[in-house]
């Protein structure tokens, strides 16, 4: 139940810096540009990890049904991390033929396996890696990837175990670059979830691992890939996870978005889902406003990639047709390309790499439109917070989220951090935790509309 207290949280972030580009600003914000991403490449080139073989499994219907133990209805508080947590296996192979789905891709629901393997356990959890079905932003079957994680923790709340689909944050679009290969940006939120005893599942979405170009900040798409992964565990009797039990969505970033989507999408898509509350942040709710801030700013290069993104999605929008000749030098060099690509693009403009805007053009436009947060609300409680100082997603497009989410009757609760889009992530996750303990456990819960 929510409360309906005011903690007087300031409807508007306050006022930024301004946007002088002296040599000491630029510096400043590449360095934060860059602890974004430097995570993603420390530790060199993958290296393959020792797994049993990957076992196909028989549609969903066929598989024996488990039943987990019945566990003790004490409430617990979520701790906090642990000070030293287990060291993290060495990433997959690029060229582990896991991701690599059968041809031809055999029938499915949305969900259901298709194949999956046991590997050595991560952050103290059962680990397993499956590919499953999901449905694309244009309706169509397609194999997804994505790690289930299942801590020897019991939940000590009512029901079976929880499970939190954790939407991950800008990996990049090339394969190398998949969540499942590299569980290093989710670590604050997923460490103190293991340890309140909830299960944690976490997607690779469409295109990144497998086959095809990733379709980069497509919400819907994501939404639905954050949603069949909880439908995955749950076909997958290995994990001992039930259908049934209390389900909630997270991320931050690319994957705030892809957690709000898959609110948004759920009450239709997968109503049969006990979707208890979806927890967000850095949330880029509307496409057009955040590629116009993000021009010939610190953080253009994530312009690039969701310009990729969407090209993938929706192959009429034919991006080649827009680009010059360096940017078309430039789409095929970074096809294959981490996040830290977006480093060597800071204060560049869409101009030096199209002939004409293709974000301005109608068929974009359309399509941006459709990948709007905003028109339906989760049936369920919501948690958005964002960084006053974001350099990356633009604040003032978060706040016009809430407020139209506010307006439609949701129960939203809203926090601003006083800080950049990399350190909100990380002053967010306890506060992302505890709400979600509060839902799972029917706990109250402060609410600002």
């Amino acid at each position: 139940m929510p409360l309906a207290a005011d903690p007087h949280t300031p409807a508007s972030p306050p006022s930024a810096p301004g946007r002088g580009r002296t040599a000491r600003h630029r510096a400043a914000v590449v360095a934060t540009l860059a602890a974004l991403v430097l995570p993603a490449v420390v530790g060199g080139s993958p290296v393959a990890a020792h797994a049993a073989p990957a076992t196909t499994v028989p549609p969903a219907s066929a598989l024996p049904a488990t039943t987990a133990p019945a566990t003790s209805a004490t409430a617990v508080t979520a701790p906090a991390p642990a000070a030293h947590s287990a060291a993290v296996p060495a990433p997959l192979a690029l060229d582990d033929d896991f991701y690599t789905p059968p041809d031809p891709l055999p029938d499915g629901a949305d969900g259901e396996v298709v194949r999956w393997r046991e590997e050595p356990r991560q952050l103290s959890a059962r680990n397993y890696l499956v590919m499953y079905h999901s449905t694309n932003a244009t309706g169509h079957d397609v194999p997804v990837t994505g790690r289930v994680l299942v801590p020897g923790t019991a939940w000590r709340g009512d029901g079976p175990r929880p499970i939190v689909s954790v939407a991950s944050g800008t990996r990049g679009v090339g394969d190398s670059c998949a969540p499942s290969r590299w569980l290093d940006y989710e670590r604050p939120f997923i460490e103190p979830m293991l340890l309140a005893g909830w299960a944690v599942v976490v997607t690779d979405y469409e295109g990144l691992g497998t086959p095809g170009m990733h379709t980069y900040v497509v919400g819907q798409s994501e939404g639905r890939a954050v949603i069949d992964m909880v439908r995955a565990a749950t076909n997958l009797p290995a994990t001992g996870l039930r259908a049934g039990g209390k389900v909630a969505f997270s991320g931050y970033s690319q994957g705030g978005g892809g957690a709000m989507w898959a609110g948004e999408l759920q009450p239709d898509y997968a109503p049969e889902l006990d979707l208890v509350g979806v927890a967000a942040g850095g949330v880029p709710a509307d496409l057009t406003e955040v590629a116009e801030s993000l021009d010939g700013q610190v953080g253009f290069g994530f312009l690039l990639l969701a310009a990729y993104g969407l090209d993938a999605a929706y192959p009429e929008l034919d991006l080649d047709s827009y680009l010059n000749e360096r940017g078309r030098e430039t789409f095929e060099r970074e096809k294959d390309a981490c996040v830290d690509v977006t480093l060597t693009h800071a204060f560049q403009n869409i101009g030096m790499f199209t002939a004409t805007n293709p974000l301005r053009a109608p068929d974009w436009q359309a399509r941006l439109d459709e990948n709007r947060l905003g028109a339906n609300p989760p049936d369920v409680p919501i948690r958005l917070f964002h960084g006053t100082l974001d350099e990356i997603i633009a604040p003032g497009q978060a706040r016009t989220l809430r407020n139209e989410y506010c307006a439609a009757g949701a129960e939203v609760q809203w926090e601003w951090h006083v800080g950049e889009h990399v350190s909100t992530m990380v002053t967010g996750a306890p506060g992302v935790v505890a709400f979600l303990d509060r839902r799972f456990r029917d706990r109250p819960f402060l609410v600002h509309c």
